[in-house]
């Protein structure tokens, strides 16, 4: 029952509460030099947008892991990363408000994929579930370097979000494979960069 109050409450908060970071965004660090044009402003808010349901669905990976695993350290480690995808989702969605853009309209489809994917790897093993994530966050941190080659020069707040994410996002990968992650098979991983890019072309333009 825990289990299942806290999966809700964070599908709630992740999904139609106005997410709080614990850490102030780097994007605020940042001094903006010239004004982004619209098509650059376009741009930015669809990167910014992909990034963000990453982060959605970053959540209800994380929690839907942390609901199945009977150990104490890995539930706390996962609830740790979590807290930390909290202050990416706060971040990603402050920048797609300062571009004058919105989030994905799929997110709750995002979101209930997602879990249920993070349900399966959890319930197979412990090892499993940690090489998900490793994984997971390996192909996520290569997106994000993609994300830093394509944002607008200019745009210098979103760059500032977008590299610390993929610095926290390797951390996670490298944490998660000191813990003891399985190396995932070749063709789930393939399966996963299948389905990655569909959801991120998708969100692209929804």
């Amino acid at each position: 029952m825990d289990a299942l109050l806290i999966a809700a409450d964070t599908a709630l908060r992740t999904l139609f509460a106005s997410p709080a970071a614990a850490e102030a965004s780097p994007a605020r660090q940042v001094q903006e030099q010239d004004e982004l044009s619209p098509e650059d402003k376009r741009l930015s808010g669809a990167l910014m947008r992909v990034n963000h349901v990453g982060e959605v669905c970053a959540q209800a990976l994380y929690v839907a892991q942390a609901c199945v695993t009977r150990d104490a350290a890995l539930r706390r480690d996962l609830m740790q990363a979590a807290r930390e995808e909290t202050d990416h989702l706060a971040w990603t969605r402050e920048r797609l408000d300062a571009l004058g853009s919105r989030p994905s309209l799929l997110n709750p489809l995002w979101f209930g994929g997602a879990f249920a994917i993070g349900l399966a790897a959890a319930r197979v093993s412990d090892r499993t579930s940690l090489g998900f994530v490793a994984e997971t966050e390996r192909q996520v941190s290569q997106h994000l370097q993609g994300h830093l080659k394509r944002l607008p020069a200019q745009d210098r707040a979103s760059r500032a979000v977008v590299a610390r994410m993929q610095a926290d996002e390797e951390r996670h990968a490298t944490k998660a494979q000191a813990a003891g992650a399985l190396t995932l098979p070749l063709p789930a991983r393939w399966l996963m960069r299948a389905a990655a890019r569909v959801m991120t072309t998708t969100a692209h333009y929804v």
